[in-house]
């Protein structure tokens, strides 16, 4: 399911997963952020559809979950037929 929110400019989507994941695993915003050396701020902007995460951004957090990037946008793992 994808979730998105009208912006000022365009539409963008909400990570799903990232909120998700960060709940799943009992972290807090600011420990999270605060690991991947962003703001408390820039986060929950990522969750809620209100900025998006840039490539190297996105690669960070992939890699501190441990779960694809297609994952924290989607809150699903991509699956190839």
């Amino acid at each position: 399911m994808l979730i998105y929110c009208q912006g000022k400019d365009r539409v963008r989507q909400i990570m799903i997963g990232l909120r998700e994941i960060r709940k799943k695993k009992g972290l807090n915003q600011q420990f999270v952020a605060h690991k991947l050396n962003i703001s408390r701020e820039a986060l929950s902007y990522y969750e809620n559809g209100k900025r998006e995460p840039n490539f190297e951004t996105l690669k960070l957090m992939s890699n501190f979950f441990n779960v694809s990037i297609d994952y924290l946008i989607n809150g699903k793992e991509f699956k190839s037929h």
